[in-house]
C-alpha cells in the first residue's frame, strides 16, 4: 500500500487552486509505475518523494502528469514542499525553512514560512530564462486558438520562454477575447506539437480580482492536460516575459490570476529580477490547502 496526500495549490480556499497529488514517501515505486499512478489519478501532476541523490539536495522529487514525466514543475514543487512541511519532515525554526528538491533541471531551492508552526507561504527559486522566437505567425496563433487575430494583442509579440520547461506566450487583448479561447486540437497537431514549446500559455493584461498583473489560461495538450488551473512552472518565465516587455519591474510583486474559467480560482506570485539586460533571479510562490488522504493498493 502507498500513502499519498491530496493538496490544492495557489489558493487559500478549498477546492481552489490547482490539484496534487503527493506520496511523501516513493522508495519501491519504479518510474513505469508512477506513470501508470499519475494516469489512473489524472491530475495536472503527481509528485513522488525519494531520498535524494544530490548531496546538495534534501529530497529528490518526480513529477508525472497523466503523459509524461517532467524535468521540473512549480505547482508540485510548492506543493510538496508544504506538504513535506505538514507533516513534520521539514523543521520550522525560527519561522521559517528552506528545502532544497532534486529535480530534472537540478537543485530547486524552496523557501517555506510557517504561521503557528503550520507551512503558509512557500516560495520556489526556478532557473534562469531563455528566449526563442514564436514557431508560429499571427494568422496561425489566431487559428490555434479560435479566434482571430484583432484578438491578439497588437503590441506585444508571442514568444517562447523557458525557466526549465519552455511555454509559447500569446498576448491577448482583453478579458472577453481570452475568456473565448478554444484551443483547436487538430491546429495544434499541426503546427505546435513537435515544436519546442507545445505547451500555450494565453494571457492578457485586463484581470478579474483587484491586486491582479495578468488573467491567464494554460494548454497542454502534450502533457495530457487540456487546460491546467495553476502553472507555476510557466509562471516564472510569464514574469520574464512581462519584465523584459516594460509591463512590470524588477522586484515588483506580479500577481498572476489563473483557473478562473475552470471554476478553480488561482493566484500566483512572481517575482523577477533583472539587473540592466541580465536577469539575476526569478521566484514564484503562494499559499496551499491541505484536502486529505488516501492509500493506494499496488
Amino acid at each position: 500500500m502507498a500513502r499519498y496526500h491530496l493538496v490544492d495549490v495557489f489558493t487559500t480556499q478549498a477546492f481552489g487552486g490547482n490539484q496534487l497529488a503527493v506520496f511523501p514517501d516513493a522508495r519501491g515505486i519504479s518510474p513505469e509505475t508512477m506513470q501508470k499512478i499519475a494516469r489512473e489519478l489524472n491530475l495536472s501532476e503527481t509528485s513522488f518523494v525519494l531520498p535524494p541523490e544530490d548531496p546538495a539536495s534534501d529530497f529528490r522529487l518526480r513529477i508525472f502528469t497523466p503523459a509524461t514525466e517532467l524535468p521540473m514543475a512549480g505547482h508540485p514543487t510548492v506543493g510538496t514542499a508544504f506538504l513535506l512541511s505538514r507533516l513534520g519532515l521539514i523543521d520550522p525554526s525560527e519561522g521559517a525553512a528552506t528545502v532544497r528538491f532534486e529535480e530534472g533541471v537540478g537543485v530547486i531551492r524552496v523557501s517555506v514560512e510557517f504561521t503557528g508552526g503550520e507551512p503558509s507561504k512557500i516560495t520556489m527559486e526556478q532557473p534562469l530564462p531563455k528566449f526563442s522566437d514564436s514557431p508560429l505567425d499571427r494568422e496561425a496563433i489566431a487559428s490555434l486558438l479560435s479566434t482571430d487575430q484583432s484578438g491578439l494583442d497588437p503590441d506585444l509579440p508571442a514568444e517562447v520562454v523557458s525557466c526549465g520547461v519552455p511555454f509559447l506566450y500569446v498576448p491577448i487583448k482583453d478579458l472577453a477575447a481570452v475568456r473565448s479561447i478554444r484551443l483547436r486540437l487538430d491546429i495544434w497537431e499541426e503546427v505546435l506539437k513537435d515544436s519546442e514549446a507545445p505547451q500555450v500559455f494565453a494571457f492578457t493584461r485586463e484581470v478579474e480580482r483587484p491586486g491582479s498583473t495578468v488573467h491567464s489560461r494554460m494548454f497542454a495538450p502534450a502533457m495530457g492536460i487540456a487546460e491546467d488551473p495553476a502553472t507555476g512552472a510557466a509562471s516564472g518565465p510569464l514574469g520574464c516575459y512581462l519584465v523584459k516587455h516594460g509591463l512590470a519591474r524588477s522586484g515588483q510583486p506580479i500577481i498572476s490570476e489563473q483557473g478562473m474559467e475552470m471554476g478553480r480560482p488561482s493566484f500566483i506570485r512572481i517575482e523577477v529580477y533583472r539587473d540592466a539586460e541580465e536577469f539575476s533571479a526569478v521566484r514564484v510562490g503562494g499559499e496551499c490547502v491541505y484536502m486529505g488522504e488516501g492509500l493506494l493498493k499496488l
